[in-house]
């Protein structure tokens, strides 16, 4: 019904905190400030695209708070997402400028502060307005150099798809343990320092799916594919967080990936291996996870993300994924790595 009512408004948008701040804008009057703290969220992702170029057209952004941990800002209430303190301006043309800072929490004590092109946020050539929120030099320079990389996903041949199986909704072919008739089924759970540790018994999650008619088509031929977990929070090491799944140790004709997984791969099937382990040490290295950090407003990575993503040349991966000799390299090795072919 409120969307209804937001879309009779002439305002387009999947959640009522973005319709709020929609409003909000269209009753100020010229020069009108909105001050605003909000989920991080709508900076990113396919279903805020339309309040963001509407928001973006009419208001002028002059500053943005970051926190650096919901856990500290928010130790009293159940936050599960980023949130950000915004100031804008109405019907006012967009300074060069955005006067970006963070901390750790709520006192203002070591904060980060930092003025960032306005272009460097936004990009000019965006047509669905990703807002890029680097908090320091880092960051920034990670945004550079991940921005500057020539190629896309589809100069590289590959797809990187969110996994296809929902658990809940195959609940009587979800087995707990593997079994004759099954193929294997991968969780976050099941990554391991860079592989796929598989079955992971005793634990929380199952570990196969029956193969049957209703279920086929939810499954992926077997083969080498570079899978990455969708959620992390703020808090872990890690915002992008990279395996690769090899059919040399996980046994079965097809596979099955959760719903809480992206997996890359060429046309449905698996990568060759120079160019899997070429982009599983691009994903995880540091720059990259200082891009995501900077790009990505919530505890989400989706595969609308990652197709944003710049990437190193095939040729380049090729090089990397063929000196990868084995897949447990600590974050210094893959930094090095990365380093002496891309970020030197």
């Amino acid at each position: 019904m409120e969307r209804c009512i937001l879309r009779a408004l002439g305002i387009e948008t999947s959640n009522l905190y973005t319709g709020f701040l929609a409003l909000i804008a269209k009753r100020l009057l010229p020069s009108g400030q909105l001050v605003a703290i909000t989920p991080r969220s709508f900076c990113n992702g396919p279903y805020f695209e339309p309040f963001r170029k509407q928001f973006l057209e009419t208001m002028a952004l002059t500053r943005i708070h970051v926190f650096d941990s919901r856990r500290e800002t928010f130790k009293d209430d159940k936050v599960l997402q980023e949130t950000v303190i915004f100031h804008a301006l109405s019907a006012r043309a967009q300074s060069a400028n955005v006067h970006i800072t963070s901390s750790p929490g709520v006192d203002g004590t070591s904060m980060v502060r930092a003025d960032v092109p306005f272009k460097e946020i936004v990009h000019p050539d965006d047509s669905r307005r990703f807002i890029h929120i680097p908090s320091g030099e880092r960051q920034i320079e990670a945004k550079l150099r991940v921005s500057a990389l020539p190629a896309t996903l589809d100069q590289l041949g590959l797809t990187v798809s969110t996994g296809r199986v929902v658990d809940f909704r195959l609940r009587a072919s979800i087995r707990k343990d593997p079994e004759t008739g099954a193929a294997p089924l991968i969780y976050a759970c099941h990554f391991n320092g860079g592989t796929i540790h598989w079955p992971r018994l005793g634990g929380k999650k199952p570990n196969a799916i029956l193969v049957n008619d209703e279920t086929l088509k939810w499954l992926v031929p077997a083969g080498r594919y570079v899978l990455t977990k969708r959620f992390t929070s703020k808090e872990e090491r890690r915002r992008l967080v990279a395996s690769v799944y090899d059919p040399s140790e996980v046994p079965g004709d097809r596979v099955g990936f959760e719903n809480h997984l992206n997996y890359f791969h060429v046309a449905g099937h698996g990568l060759e291996r120079d160019l899997a382990l070429g982009l599983f040490a691009y994903l995880n290295g540091t720059v990259v996870d200082d891009y995501f950090r900077s790009f990505s407003g919530h505890t989400q990575v989706n595969a609308a993300d990652l197709r944003k993503l710049h990437y190193p040349d095939r040729q380049t991966l090729k090089k990397i994924g063929a000196e990868m000799i084995r897949l447990d390299l600590d974050q210094a090795q893959i930094d090095a790595l990365l380093g002496r072919h891309i970020h030197g």
